[in-house]
């Protein structure tokens, strides 16, 4: 299969048009020629995943966090876009990113199931597809009201997380969820109109999460990678599904940052 073949492969999970027009998204480096036998996943094209995936012999690096982003007037190693794209290019590793797209036909469904919401609308409706509205991020209701606390630890179980950070009242019921992977700090204000009990997404800054709980809507921040990294393992199943000649390579856990607690 070569790299053209692949990418609709690709787009039949996640069209490219699907993608918010500040976004870059799709083949990003390489040749649509070239042939693809190997597939490294990682979320980001970290310096590690990289080389992760020339070490593995990989033919194309799929992550969901695109590289590039804006225009860049060199490609030098002074820079580490630069010194990445470089080392992809020596290896002839194809490059492809899967963002915006896939948080909307993907990430946030696959998100809201895992934490069993019921009822389920786009929390920020991007587009209309025969009828249907599609968008960034879910809201609808969680199996059974509970407790703010309760409902951190669903989360923690949903998606492997050791802590979240929390801004309400732990004590408090909570029923109607809205679901952002990703940085969820620009759609709060839709959770609130859509009368949500409690926010699930990452990157909450202080003032953001202290006036989302005056308003009475608890925010439960689980991280940006936190909630995310469930694009790694779907993508590997769905290649192995729609293009079982295709050998899949995964990144395991590569959370950017540690904890460090005091005893």
């Amino acid at each position: 299969m070569n790299c053209a073949q692949l990418i609709q492969v690709f787009e039949q999970q996640a069209a490219e048009s699907y993608a918010c027009d500040w976004d870059n998204v799709g083949l990003l480096a390489g040749s649509r020629k070239k042939e693809i036998k190997k597939v490294y996943i990682a979320l980001d094209a970290t310096d590690a995943a990289v080389q992760e995936a020339i070490d593995a012999q990989a033919d194309l690096l799929l992550t969901h966090h695109p590289l590039l982003f804006h225009g860049i007037k060199r490609v030098t190693d002074d820079d580490l876009i630069g010194r990445r794209l470089i080392s992809m290019i020596r290896a002839d590793l194809a490059y492809y990113a899967m963002h915006t797209n896939f948080d909307v036909k993907g990430m946030a469904q696959l998100a809201a199931e895992k934490m069993g919401l019921t009822d389920c609308v786009p929390l920020e409706e991007t587009c209309v597809e025969q009828g249907i509205p599609q968008g960034i991020g879910r809201v609808g209701s969680l199996e059974r009201e509970m407790t703010l606390e309760e409902c951190c630890k669903a989360v923690q179980t949903a998606f492997g997380r050791k802590y979240v950070q929390v801004f309400g009242t732990l004590s408090a019921p909570v029923r109607r969820a809205a679901i952002c992977p990703g940085s969820g700090k620009s759609d709060v204000q839709y959770a609130l109109d859509a009368g949500a009990d409690v926010y699930i997404t990452g990157d909450i800054d202080h003032h953001t999460g202290i006036d989302a709980a005056a308003c009475g809507m608890a925010v439960i921040d689980a991280g940006h990678y936190g909630i995310e990294h469930i694009f790694v393992p779907y993508m590997a199943q769905y290649l192995r599904a729609h293009a079982p000649e295709i050998t899949v390579v995964t990144q395991g856990c590569a959370e950017p940052f540690q904890i460090v607690a005091q005893n």
